[in-house]
Parts: C-alpha cells; structure tokens; sequence
C-alpha cells in the first residue's frame, strides 16, 4: 500500500518549522527558521509578531521540508499546525490581519493593574472557569487595544491563536481549538468553549469570538494562492491542531490522569494530567484543556530557558559555532565542555528562570551572580552548565507544586522537545527531581503530536460524508499514529550514564544517589539567599 504523509507547521517562540512525518510518526523531513518578535518603539513591552515576515519564512520551510522528504505535494495526506501559546492575532472583517501579538508581549501591565483594582473579582472568578489569570491573558490585551489602538480594536471581526492563523493563511477559515484558545482565559474547561461574558463584565466587546473546534477536525483545504505559496497541493484537508505544549505531552504518550511531562523548548513547560474538577485555590498554577477531550493540564511555566541558552550560544559561543559549521549543533559542543563540571557549578547563581507563582508573578531582571575571577571556575563551560541546572532546579520546584495539587507523583518523568536532545541534561533533570527521566528518540514531539491530530483529521475527511449521511454528529476520529511506548522501559543502573531502553523509541537516566541531594541543596540556599 502507498504511504502517506503528513506536514506539521510549528510557529514556535523563537523559530517557526516544517516537519513531515509518514503514517506510523516517523519524521521524514524538517526545516526551520529563526526568527525575533518586533519592539514597537512607542509602546513599551510590545512585542509585535511579523505576520507577512514570518509567514515568508514558514513558507520557506514548508518548501525546504517536502524538497529535503523528495515526496510529490500530492502525496501529504494532511496538514496542521501548533504554535506558542498565549499569542493573539486580530482580524478585520475580510480575514485580513490587523494586529497580532507574540506570548512574550507585556505591554498590557498597566491593564492588568487597572483591571485587578476595577474589578477586584474578576480575575479569581476567571481563573476559577478558566484555570488562567491575567498574567498570560488575552484580556489585559484587548484592553490595552481599545485604549492605546481604538482604531484596531474597532475593525476587530475575529481573534485567533497562532497557530488558528497558520491554518487560516492555508484554507482561509479562522477558528479555534480547546488547548490554545483556553490560554487566553477567555475560554472555559468545562465547556470547552469561548466565554462571552469574560468580555461583557469589563466593558469589552463579546462577539470577536470564532467557531471552537476540536483537534482532528477538518475546518478546509489548502487554497490555491496557499499553495502558490507553500508548494502544498491544493485541496490538501487542513486539520484544527493545538497549542505546542499539549500536542508535544499527546505525543510522547502523556494521555492518561497523572502523567508527567516537561518540555524543553524557548520556555520549559511542566505538565500534569488533572481531571476537570481540579483547581488551584492559591492560583500559582495555570490548569490548561488538554488536547485529549476530558482531560485538563496542570502547568508550570519556566521563562526564557532556550531563549537564555541561544543568547548565551550567540554571545559567548563563536568559537563552537564556527567549529560546528553551517547545519552544526553548537550546544553539543558547549555542553562537551561543561560536562566535566560538578555538581553546583563553582557556585554561579543564574536568575533568568524563577518559579511559577501565576498570580503573582514576577521576574527578576536576568544576571548571573557569584562569578569569580578564576577562569576555570567562570569561564563557559561553569556558566553553560549552571544554565541548565538552573532550569533543572526550577523545574524540579515547579514539579513538586503540581505534584501536591493533584496528590499524585508520577513514576517517570518524559523529557521531551529541543533539550531533551541532551543526554547530560537529561541527568541534571533527573538528578534535580529524583525521579527517571525518559526522553523519546523522536525529539519534534510538538510537531508529532500535531501528526497525530492531522492523521485523525485525514481519516475523518475520508469518512466524513458517509457519518452526516448517516446523521453522524462527530466531528473527529481518533489517530492511527500510536504515541512511543512507554510500558517498555527498563531503569537503568544508579550512577550511570542515560541508557537505551529496550523499546528503541527511548532513551532512559535515573537519579544518582547524590545527584538529587547535591543539586538541590546547593540551589535550596540560593533561592532563599535570592529571597532575602
């Protein structure tokens, strides 16, 4: 039988890709490209995000990935997309783009206060339906619109999540799935639809909202000029996908009530499955629909982990740059370096990435604290690998809030996205939450579980008009592109090095007796030094 293929498009925080895998998830192609998001010069905060700029450079590695696979167009079954979340785009009436925004975007800190004092309820009310404050929210930023832009605000026809974008510029049909659109906390858990009245209770407008759609849903077909464009067929079915963080945790098998996940990207997520009544009282977590119906995430968001990393790499890594090579991987060969230091890095406090309070959420500004004049003990290597301890530790804390919110502690840890390419890393996560860290063979889990949703959407194009004339009311069908196994592992021996497990598909490290005791204690006394 003839394989078919499906694409996925990422529109990721600091880069936007193309992955095609095959029927049974493994990746044939990818391209990428990096990209920044756009300051507004007078609006500080602003963080615009380039929709003909980068839509250019998506199409550019929707090309580079079907002529790198060497399959015709006509062979993708299917095409999808995921993308940060929390970013907003605005539409006029015609579908055309008027503003958007990328999750990084924090001009809205004065609405936030003005909201939190005018409507002093409001936000716990929200969270309490939504499983979001105003933090991340889409509200503080429609607000901000209507006072700074009211010329915007009123053109304002529809609001989308990036990736609803991406999959409008492919079919021209705007609108929503469950897993980003709850990240706006306009969106309830319960109903997995939009909230009107989270607009009309702070004097907004209420009928900006598009259809909600579940992942796996076919909403059109790639339109001629997308295909002029992309080089995808026309007529390809565009299937709804998800928010990066739930397809990436669908992907590697993170399905099932109490499963665990962390995902190593431009920020570092960590997840939990929850069922529906679960709720944080104290709002330090965000709770998020999952992209598996029935099912919430319980989340904790690490800032800035990869970006932090790509900064370093660029600013003090040229010498592995150049030795890697054009397509080379320069983290491996700073993190070869840092292999060699122990545990607490010389002592070298870095502040970019702090614990999760979502209600009250600050940032320190980013430094690196108690460098010493000994080169061996400051030099790049001590400060690559505090680095990662740093996001391993925050992690680790982030983990235990969860952990006791939903009174359940996982057996394994999945370790997936661009980080979990690192074995080391891997062990510092381990060794930082004493618990065996799995990492899948596959490492685009976001763009595999973003597969996993088109697969179910092409089936479902297939057999859509034998259910409406069957007077079917479904609109998905369940994916044939099984996530890894994960009931195969095997752990590996205390003190050893990441090992492969039985089932190829993964890669295991389990905490070393003193690594978990050695990390945390050194990091339990700068965070309290840090709060002092």
């Amino acid at each position: 039988m003839k394989t078919s293929y499906m694409l996925a498009v990422d529109a990721g925080t600091g880069s936007g890709r193309a992955v095609i895998f095959d029927e049974n998830g493994n990746q044939i192609a990818s391209a990428q490209h990096e990209w920044w998001h756009r300051a507004d010069p007078r609006f500080p905060g602003s963080m615009d995000f380039d929709v003909e700029g980068n839509w250019s450079l998506l199409s550019r590695a929707i090309r580079q990935a079907i002529a790198e696979s060497r399959i015709a167009p006509a062979e993708i079954r299917a095409v999808s997309a995921t993308s940060m979340r929390e970013a907003i785009v605005a539409y006029d009436r015609s579908g055309r783009e008027i503003w958007a925004c990328a999750n990084v975007d924090s001009r809205a800190v004065s609405e936030v206060r003005d909201l939190q004092r005018d409507f002093a309820d409001l936000e716990r009310a929200l969270y309490t339906e939504s499983g979001q404050t105003f933090a991340l929210g889409a509200l503080p930023r429609l607000l901000w619109l209507k006072r700074n832009l009211p010329d915007v605000y009123a053109r304002i026809h529809k609001i989308s999540m990036l990736s609803d974008w991406v999959l409008a510029r492919l079919s021209g049909v705007i609108a929503s799935d469950p897993s980003n659109a709850g990240t706006t906390g306009l969106y309830s858990l319960t109903k997995r639809d939009w909230m009107p009245e989270a607009l009309s209770k702070a004097g907004m407008r209420d009928d900006i909202f598009p259809e909600s759609v579940e992942p796996g849903t076919v909403i059109g077909r790639v339109t001629e000029k997308a295909a002029s464009e992309t080089g995808i067929a026309v007529g390809t079915p565009v299937v709804m996908g998800g928010g990066d963080c739930q397809s990436g945790a669908a992907a590697v098998g993170v399905v099932n009530e109490g499963d665990c996940a962390v995902l190593g990207g431009t920020f570092w997520q960590q997840v939990v499955n929850v069922g529906p009544s679960v709720s944080d009282p104290s709002m330090d977590l965000r709770i998020n629909p999952h992209v598996v119906n029935g099912l919430n995430q319980a989340e904790a968001i690490s800032f800035f982990v990869g970006m932090v990393m790509r900064w370093f790499r660029d600013s003090f890594g040229a010498e592995e740059v150049a030795a890697a090579g054009p397509g080379g991987d320069a983290y491996r060969l700073l993190e070869e370096k840092a292999a060699g230091v122990p545990v607490g890095a010389y002592g070298i406090i870095p502040v970019f990435s702090d614990v999760m309070h979502y209600g009250n959420w600050y940032h320190a500004a980013p430094s690196l604290l108690n460098l010493s004049i000994d080169p061996e003990k400051s030099g790049k290597a001590a400060i690559f690998r505090a680095l990662q301890e740093n996001a391993a530790i925050v992690a680790a804390r982030n983990l235990s809030a969860i952990f006791k919110l939903s009174g359940k502690t996982p057996d394994k840890i999945v370790f997936a996205a661009g980080a979990s390419k690192s074995a080391h890393w891997s062990q510092i996560l381990a060794d930082a939450t004493g618990l065996p860290v799995v990492t899948p063979v596959v490492k685009e889990a976001t763009a595999l579980g973003c597969a996993q949703r088109r697969q179910s959407g092409s089936a479902y194009a297939a057999t859509s008009s034998r259910r409406r004339r069957a007077g079917c009311a479904g609109t998905s069908v369940s994916s044939r592109i099984s996530t890894t196994r994960l009931s195969t592992t095997r752990r590996a021996s205390a003190g050893h090095a990441p090992t492969r497990c039985s089932d190829s598909s993964w890669t295991r490290a389990s905490p070393r007796p003193c690594g978990r005791r050695q990390v945390s204690e050194f990091y339990r006394s700068v965070n309290q030094h840090s709060r002092n």
